[in-house]
């Protein structure tokens, strides 16, 4: 199977050895299967007439790392079997500008769908399962965001095209800052933000639910707040821990999952505090899997490629 991975551009940068990134082991579990792996990044999609190209690299796996020719190929995005697209936010014009790019692909299956990415904002979609959602507001309005504070004494203000907790902010009522945060993060009421009331169970972590299909799985971890922040901020072993899902929150994620599925987003990230949905991940959802590997003694990338391969063989 020929396969190619729409990674970040820092991601290629730094390909070699990143055993912290989920698209690592996912690469190195497809080379391991005898597939054909390919990477490329926005910046080299392009679209010829109305046929989709990529100049992309292909990979190969030493020594238990993965690497790649550094010899730059051009080929038609529809000669590939399965695409993982993965780019990292933010989820700017560029963006935007690549998932129009598959609007004209064809055969491959394509995990996640950019259409459906497109459509899903990771802060502002997740209102679609606010019945699991704490309370939340989006707007650029200081008023409303004022009376929600006076409201909840205690929010969280949100970017919505960030991720990795980029830009988010506290607040609390009497903040002597109040005004300037607000009109810093909603760019003088000219911007949108989603704004949430504050959980204290974020001082505990958050759990990364993870969705894969349409279902839950088993394993699951929690990241911890660092020492200088309200929120999990650096991607390191001190600070990710092992934990559990209670079976409410096995049955409510179960159904965002089919959801998800159902809109084209098979492999999504859903960060809980308290029981509550505060982000729904879709863009490039971290699996943490050399984590979750470590901290369960399994072998999560099988698990996934597994599911992947099954999915897109069955639509070849």
């Amino acid at each position: 199977m020929k396969v190619l991975f729409v990674i970040d551009k820092i991601e290629l940068k730094y390909f070699e050895f990143n055993n912290l990134v989920t698209n690592f082991w996912l690469i190195k579990e497809l080379l391991e299967r005898k597939c054909s792996v390919f990477i490329t990044t926005i910046r080299n999609l392009s679209l010829k007439s109305d046929i989709a190209y990529t100049c992309c690299y292909e990979t190969f796996e030493s020594e238990d790392n993965i690497f790649y020719k550094d010899v730059k190929l051009s080929c038609q995005i529809d000669d590939f079997d399965l695409v993982l697209f993965r780019p990292d936010p933010p989820v700017d014009i560029d963006y935007i500008n690549a998932t129009y790019i598959f609007d004209f692909v064809t055969k491959p299956r394509v995990i996640n769908s950019p259409k459906a990415i497109r459509s899903f904002n990771e802060k502002l979609h997740s209102v679609y399962f606010k019945d699991y959602m704490s309370d939340n507001i989006v707007t650029s309005s200081l008023k409303e965001i004022e009376e929600f504070l006076s409201i909840h004494k205690q929010i969280v203000l949100k970017p919505l095209n960030r991720c990795f907790g980029s830009g988010v902010m506290y607040l609390y009522e009497g903040d002597p800052n109040t005004r300037t945060i607000i009109n810093t993060m909603t760019n003088n009421e000219n911007t949108l933000v989603m704004v949430q009331k504050y959980l204290p169970g974020v001082k505990n972590g958050d759990k990364r639910v993870l969705t894969l299909g349409d279902r839950v799985l088993k394993y699951c971890i929690r990241k911890l707040p660092t020492k200088d922040d309200f929120k999990f901020n650096t991607h390191n072993d001190n600070f990710i821990d092992k934990a559990e899902l209670t079976e409410k929150e096995r049955e409510d994620f179960s159904v965002i999952a089919k959801r998800l599925n159902s809109r084209g987003i098979s492999m999504a990230g859903l960060d809980v505090i308290d029981g509550k949905i505060i982000e729904v991940n879709v863009t490039s959802p971290c699996y943490f899997i050399k984590e979750i590997n470590n901290l369960y003694n399994t072998q999560l990338e099988k698990e996934i490629c597994d599911f992947i391969l099954t999915h897109t063989l069955l639509s070849l």
